[in-house]
């Protein structure tokens, strides 16, 4: 199965600025990879205060970003991730969109790169298979547009192939842990 998350087109530069947020992007991954939780439990696992972590919430969930997931109240409410991919940056936003849309790449790049040192940090210490499927790829190649525009459908259908996983935990097969991708695509700064 190949299923695709539902995607949400990202106009308003406010949404990017309530998503840029490093404490925010940690709490979205920790929803989407280990399910509901509670703002207390969220913060355990980020290292920020349960209330730290409550605003953060509620102004994700203003977003649409996350939802309440049921079985709490009050202080023991759950919190859930909304299962959508987001899609935001069109070349011809306005220049406030553009500026939202760098400051969450920027953020969002910085976290992928330290969990990427960490990797690197820990990698002799884990178990064996990890250590050599592991892999980083560069590369730079001579392509027009319409090349370039193509490649992302094909790296995009093979960075979601098993998007399934995300949201059904029973289609995860033994021994499967989240792995991280990141792709990206631009032509030679001048």
């Amino acid at each position: 199965m190949t299923e695709r998350l539902p995607m949400r087109e990202i106009t308003d530069p406010r949404m990017l600025r309530a998503m840029a947020h490093p404490v925010r992007l940690r709490l979205i991954n920790e929803l989407g990879l280990h399910g509901p939780a509670t703002a207390t439990e969220l913060a355990e696992r980020v290292g920020e205060s349960a209330a730290n972590c409550s605003w953060h919430l509620r102004q994700l969930a203003k977003f649409g970003f996350i939802e309440e997931a049921e079985g709490g109240v009050g202080r023991n409410r759950p919190w859930r991730w909304v299962p959508m991919g987001n899609r935001w940056g069109g070349p011809d936003d306005p220049p406030e969109m553009m500026q939202a849309g760098s400051e969450l790449n920027a953020t969002l790049l910085a976290q992928e790169l330290a969990k990427r040192n960490r990797w690197d940090e820990q990698r002799q210490t884990d178990d064996s298979p990890w250590r050599h499927a592991a892999f980083s790829v560069q590369n730079v190649s001579w392509l027009t547009a319409d090349e370039l525009a193509a490649l992302e459908d094909e790296l995009v259908a093979v960075l979601t192939k098993y998007n399934h996983r995300i949201t059904d935990p029973g289609g995860r097969p033994e021994g499967s842990r989240p792995v991280r991708m990141v792709a990206w695509a631009h032509p030679e700064p001048s």
